[in-house]
């Protein structure tokens, strides 16, 4: 079973409509996120929650694969909606926490970038639980308490000079996306790149 492939948007789009949002999203650090787009590309990575396997997940993966993506120039940006502290310990034990981070509980970016709630099946099917079972037992990402709204898809986007080049929207709260391969001008024919 494949848990992700690189989804390639049909069409780029150009992050002006988003740039008021973008000039208001600030990172922990006190950077603001249109400044940090552009000077150089950025991997924005849409979190759940703390709480969230997946979440947990993504962020050992991101662990695995950062020094490669940041050798291109790509600047990593973490996107959640919960608690500071918590994502901060959560970032910590998986080696990622001098990434910046940006805090958006009214999930203004998650709009701005279309990343919607999702739908019972999307959070809670059958795929879900059989994935968050692997990935949180067997894989020892554990669980945790929700911190923010559960309903809220993840989401993955490339941006450069100042164009989303490449996006994945979660279609299940499982997915598992291609970071590197998302970060590469060349997309595996296969779509399945490692993480």
């Amino acid at each position: 079973m494949s848990t992700g492939v690189v989804r390639e948007e049909a069409t780029a789009w150009d992050v002006a409509g988003v740039s008021t949002v973008l000039e208001r999203s600030v990172t922990e650090g006190g950077r603001r996120l249109l400044e940090l787009i552009e000077a150089s590309p950025v991997l924005l990575v849409f979190l759940r929650h703390a709480g969230c396997t997946f979440c947990r997940e993504a962020l050992a993966d991101i662990a695995q694969v950062r020094e490669e993506i940041e050798s291109t120039g790509t600047h990593i940006v973490l996107v959640h909606m919960g608690d500071r502290e918590e994502l901060g310990e959560l970032a910590h034990r998986h080696h990622v926490q001098t990434l910046d981070r940006i805090c958006d509980p009214d999930r203004e970016l998650y709009r701005a970038f279309g990343l919607k709630q999702g739908k019972w099946r999307q959070l809670f099917g059958p795929k879900v639980w059989l994935r968050g079972v692997f990935a949180g037992l067997g894989r020892g990402h554990g669980l945790g308490r929700p911190s923010a709204d559960v309903r809220q898809m993840p989401g993955v986007f490339y941006v450069d000079q100042g164009v989303i080049a490449r996006a994945y929207r979660h279609k299940s709260a499982a997915d598992r996306p291609q970071y590197r391969a998302l970060c590469s001008a060349k997309l595996p024919k296969d779509g399945h790149a490692g993480r």
